[in-house]
């Protein structure tokens, strides 16, 4: 059966021993019930089942790639899995990134004091150090430093795959009918409603270079799943989830080719 295991009390409690290790935020912890699967994580756990694979999840919903590093957030439960569980690993995949600049108090920083008269979605954006280079000058480097933790604790062929996840709708929808995570900063700054999409697009392709930028230093064993433009408006829950079905499409449209081309699926 396939199974995902979010606790080290539910591994022990079954004496199982997970193969593939994921470290990430909500496309892996996603809360909310939707058939056919919950989150990215329960969506693949049957292509890898197939394979005898189990998964163990560290992190948690809001997690950013800060957090599991130096003395982030979920530093503690990254080495804790990686120290009992590193030596048999497959795989350790990767979702962070996301929550670093989702949020009014994150994008709005990034953005332009006022975009009325923007014409492009980059004249938008706040240039070097302060602006979208910096930001993504710091969540490389901290994706450079998960992987450095990882390199001397696995197996030389624990493969690690990463995503930048598909661009979302800016559309204002949150959880709970809340406010959402991106159109807020996007209408304080005053951009044109044009190119709203396009900003987000910008954000999103600039996290899947830096992370083909990252692979590209150990091609053998560091991979990127792209998953961009695979989604539909409709297949989005809110403005940074899929739908249960929007998960399984990722899973079956971008991660599943990957995961197989690596024998893990």
């Amino acid at each position: 059966m396939a199974k995902v295991y979010y606790s080290i009390s539910d591994v022990n409690h079954d004496a199982a021993s997970p193969s593939i290790l994921a470290v990430g935020d909500s496309w892996f912890f996603y809360p909310i019930p939707s058939a056919p699967a919950v989150n990215l994580l329960e969506a693949l756990a049957p292509a890898v089942a197939v394979k005898s694979h189990t998964i163990f999840a560290v992190g948690n919903s809001g997690a950013e790639a800060l957090d599991f590093i130096g003395t982030g957030k979920y530093v503690s439960a990254f080495h804790t899995a990686v120290r009992l569980y590193g030596s048999g690993l497959s795989s350790v995949w990767i979702s962070a990134g996301g929550n670093d600049f989702a949020g009014f108090g994150d994008l709005r920083p990034l953005l332009q004091v006022n975009c009325a008269g923007a014409t492009t979605a980059s004249g938008c954006f706040v240039t070097g150090a302060a602006g979208l280079p910096g930001f993504f000058n710091k969540v490389e480097s901290y994706y450079r430093e998960i992987i450095g933790h990882l390199y001397t604790r696995t197996p030389k062929n624990c493969s690690v795959v990463m995503h930048a996840y598909d661009s979302a709708p800016p559309n204002g929808v949150g959880l709970f009918g809340l406010p959402g995570w991106l159109k807020g900063a996007l209408i304080d700054a005053q951009v044109p409603l044009v190119l709203h999409d396009d900003c987000v697009r910008l954000i999103i392709d600039e996290l899947h270079r830096r992370l083909k930028k990252i692979a590209k230093s150990d091609p053998d064993f560091l991979h990127v799943v792209d998953a961009r433009g695979v989604l539909t408006a409709s297949q989005w829950a809110n403005e940074l989830h899929p739908t249960g079905k929007g998960f399984q499409k990722i899973a079956d449209v971008a991660w599943r080719p990957v995961l197989a081309s690596l024998g893990l699926a």
